[in-house]
């Protein structure tokens, strides 16, 4: 994520001007655009010029208002969407849409469900836990998720690190935000992050429907992909973005 911190101690995002017939505009624009191309990371990334960041203005950001800002677009999509979003490309965040997420699920699951991959002894404790959580309910907040899962003091460690690789696996998504709330039912501080099973939002059939890939037939359709989108870009930065 690459911000520039002017005198002013705004941020700024890498971007376009609003005068660029390029950007996307609004959040319809945005779910158009991912459901064309398949994929998108949401910051700057190895491949120029394929992320959130890079097509929409770059004045437009934290403003709080949901027709113009990108950063309130996520928690749109993510709610109102059948595309997926979390933290889907190097750790960070990106969307995929409902036709390309049986593909990733191939590449990054390797024809594993959870259950299978855990008694393989290729998946932690850590997770299984945040699995067995999220099995449970629709949707569950982060700070919830956190204690329901044994990750509060005293008890498991790294809860971001054991939730991000679920996400990148595929296994988990974020399924919208909200604030927490006081005793008088007021909203406060920044909105938070429910998370649930890919499975709630798409059903097991059509998660595990490209299994039949291998884990690099899945990854090359992908790259292949990419570099069609973007032929100048090379294989290696292809093959980085989507690890």
């Amino acid at each position: 994520m690459k911000i520039v911190i002017v005198a002013n101690g705004q941020w700024i995002m890498e971007g376009l001007d609003r005068n660029d017939d390029r950007r996307i505009k609004n959040v319809e624009e945005l779910k158009e655009y991912i459901n064309k191309v398949g994929f998108l990371p949401f910051f700057k990334g190895e491949v120029e010029g394929f992320s959130l960041e890079e097509m929409t203005a770059r004045d437009a950001w934290w403003s709080g208002d949901p027709v113009e800002d990108p950063w309130e677009w996520r928690g749109i999509i993510a709610e109102k969407s059948d595309i997926a979003y979390g933290k889907l490309f190097c750790n960070r965040a990106g969307f995929i849409s409902k036709e390309w997420f049986p593909i990733f699920a191939a590449y990054r699951r390797d024809g594993y469900d959870f259950d299978s991959r855990y008694e393989d002894g290729l998946a932690s404790i850590r997770q299984k836990k945040i699995i067995d959580v999220l099995s449970k309910y629709d949707r569950v907040a982060s700070y919830e998720l956190k204690k329901l899962a044994g990750f509060n003091k005293g008890g498991e460690k790294n809860f971001e690190g054991t939730l991000t690789s679920l996400q990148m696996q595929t296994y988990v998504l974020i399924r919208s935000f909200r604030r927490k709330k006081n005793k008088k039912n007021q909203e406060y501080g920044w909105a938070v992050a429910d998370y649930t099973l890919s499975e709630n939002i798409y059903g097991g059939d059509y998660v595990r429907s490209a299994y039949h890939l291998s884990a690099q037939e899945a990854k090359d359709i992908i790259i292949n992909h990419l570099l069609k989108l973007f032929p100048d870009a090379k294989p290696k930065e292809a093959e980085k973005l989507i690890k």
